[in-house]
């Protein structure tokens, strides 16, 4: 049983526009994730101190890696936009071209 691939052609740019969203979105849920956890900050003693201050000075970094991770998923999805776009162009360019060559004429059957 084979499976069926179709895409429409916006489908890669309008994929493009949801991770550009999501890598912003990714770097401020961090942000956000050590503001909610400040009231907790005086809580924590030992390794749980030691680690939750590891996150918190390292938060930046943190967005910043998966902001870039994400980054290099948006330049390979906006290169495959770019690919499947030329693709369907040249598609079509070729169908116009062996159309314009056709001899309909010597396909018709009834005779004149």
């Amino acid at each position: 049983m084979g499976m069926k691939f179709d895409m429409g052609s916006r489908t890669l740019s309008t994929l493009t526009g949801q991770t550009q969203g999501s890598s912003e979105d990714l770097g401020a849920l961090v942000r956000q994730l050590v503001a909610a956890a400040e009231p907790l900050e005086g809580k924590f003693n030992g390794a749980g101190r030691t680690a939750f201050d590891d996150f918190k000075r390292n938060a930046d970094e943190i967005a910043a890696s998966l902001n870039g991770a994400l980054r290099s998923i948006l330049g390979g999805q906006k290169g495959m936009d770019g690919a499947f776009v030329a693709g369907e162009h040249e598609s079509a360019d070729n169908a116009r071209q062996s159309m314009a060559s056709a001899n309909f004429d010597a396909a018709r059957f009834s005779g004149r």
